[in-house]
């Protein structure tokens, strides 16, 4: 990636789980590129694709935290930010919104990366996406996505602690954790739940989705080609429950297409 972000939208988001969404929406600004490789990614387009991004200074980024802030969103939303963390850090340094800031990312963090955030970041929002470091690998690029992802998780936890809620239902600080069950895996997403559970208990608050629809290379590999069955979407789920672990269920009808924006940097469409 650049040295310079390259940023692919940036407008209110309405597609995120309710106390990040709302009423108002989420003030996403979707970067290009990833940490990852997700053969699957629903954002292949902006996260591995060529096509080519605007590229937006601290300066600038700091101006579009401030329309997003006066357009009424809850919160100021970085979606896969890490390539570009110093501008990124001095955007903040040139404004800091009056609303919390989210980090919208897929888990697999260094923990230096994490504490040079500390101050900034007032929401963390990871995936946790492999107990199975085989598929992580696989699907992925990342052989050590389990270990890696979860020493992540530590550091949040230490920053922000258990999610918040105000009295409007509106995240104020804290850890959500998502779980993307892909088909033919409800092992793997069982065995997330079950790290969740055994490293941060009644902490952890989970957004378990089940919003999965082939993309990017994800018909090159065995099961990844279909959605996932509603057999396979209540076996996760049951383990959700019997887990006692709080948080939100995405339902079946979610995994649509018409859920992904378009990739057309237009601040003022939703």
């Amino acid at each position: 990636m650049p040295l310079t972000p390259s940023v692919a939208r940036i407008s209110p988001h309405f597609w995120e789980e309710p106390p990040i969404s709302g009423t108002k929406g989420s003030g996403a600004v979707f970067f290009s590129g990833c940490t990852l490789g997700c053969v699957y990614c629903q954002n292949f387009e902006i996260s591995q694709g060529s096509k080519n991004f605007p590229k937006v200074s601290a300066e600038t980024l700091a101006d579009e935290y401030k329309k997003l802030e006066e357009s009424g969103v809850h919160n100021i939303n970085l979606v896969s930010a890490t390539q570009f963390l110093p501008t990124v850090i001095r955007s903040f340094e040139i404004y800091k919104p009056k609303i919390p800031v989210v980090y919208n990312t897929g888990g697999y963090e260094r923990v230096e990366t994490l504490r040079a955030l500390e101050g900034i970041v007032d929401i963390w929002l990871p995936d946790f996406k492999y107990s199975d470091n085989t598929l992580a690998e696989l699907y992925s690029h990342a052989p050590d996505y389990r270990e890696v992802a979860t020493e992540a998780l530590r550091e949040m936890f230490r920053q922000k602690g258990k999610l918040t809620i105000d009295s409007e239902g509106i995240a104020e600080k804290g850890v959500l954790v998502r779980h993307l069950i892909l088909p033919g895996h409800t092992k793997n997403s069982i065995g997330v739940l079950d790290i969740l559970k055994d490293n941060f208990g009644d902490s952890v608050t989970v957004s378990l989705m089940g919003q999965y629809v082939p993309h990017g290379k994800a018909s090159d590999f065995k099961n990844l080609g279909r959605k996932i069955t509603k057999r396979e979407y209540e076996k996760v789920f049951s383990h959700l429950l019997n887990l006692e672990l709080d948080g939100f269920a995405q339902e079946l009808e979610a995994a649509d297409e018409s859920y992904i924006p378009s990739w057309d940097y237009n601040s003022e469409s939703e």
